[in-house]
């Protein structure tokens, strides 16, 4: 059995959601974070689990956070 292709050019091959939401909170923040990415799971009761929760059923939201994660993180 073969494994599957890698995609070369996805910055963010092997990190998970959890992880990168994790590093954005701890360099960050839950102030900062509601603030560039005005959500609810930010702005009330904000938990990674209750996060994660969100960003896996709403693509336009999980997309926001993983571009800053790559603009903050990821280096070319």
């Amino acid at each position: 059995m073969t494994s599957p292709a890698s995609h070369p050019r996805d910055p963010l091959q092997g990190i998970t959601l959890e992880n990168i939401l994790n590093q954005l909170v701890q360099q960050h923040g839950w102030s900062e974070m509601r603030r560039r990415i005005p959500i609810r799971c930010f702005e009330l009761n904000p938990s990674v689990k209750s996060s994660l929760t969100f960003l896996r059923k709403t693509p336009w939201a999980r997309q926001r956070v993983e571009d800053w994660y790559i603009s903050e993180f990821v280096k070319p």
